[in-house]
């Protein structure tokens, strides 16, 4: 597995655990350098990993509204809440990737969600997963 596969699934297992963590009045990002060193050490994160999760957490943190009102008008018929945790991460992920980073081909960004969903997420999700993000790089692509 190469280290950027690594990276995103370091960064989905935080982000997954943030869904579950974070008190009402704590934004996504709130202490981000210390939480995630923490999870790092807790879990022994691979070194070569930590700086592309480090980059996509926070990546994730700062755009987080635009990355889901992104992926809730793709997802039509479903709202936010109702995706399941792993997707949802899963797609902020490649979104985010989408919007913002240069060396990665919104199709790689694509493909990598998916493949990790067949190994972190339900047997429907990479489906559901490649459709929302196919929908939203179609409308990145004619805006």
């Amino acid at each position: 597995m190469g280290t950027r596969r690594n990276s995103r699934e370091v960064a989905l297992q935080f982000l997954y655990q943030e869904d579950f963590t974070l008190g009402p009045d704590q934004p996504h990002g709130y202490d981000l350098a210390e939480r995630f060193e923490l999870f790092c050490s807790l879990f022994q994160v691979n070194k070569k990993a930590r700086s592309y999760a480090y980059e996509i957490l926070q990546g994730v943190s700062t755009e987080i509204k635009r990355l889901d009102q992104l992926i809730s008008e793709a997802a039509t018929n479903w709202r936010l809440e109702r995706i399941a945790p792993t997707d949802r991460n899963l797609m902020r992920i490649a979104v985010y990737e989408m919007l913002v980073r240069q060396d990665v081909p919104p199709q790689v960004a694509i493909n990598e969600a998916v493949e990790i969903a067949k190994r972190f997420a339900g047997d429907d999700s990479p489906k559901f997963i490649n459709g929302i993000l196919d929908s939203i790089k179609d409308r990145l692509e004619h805006t």
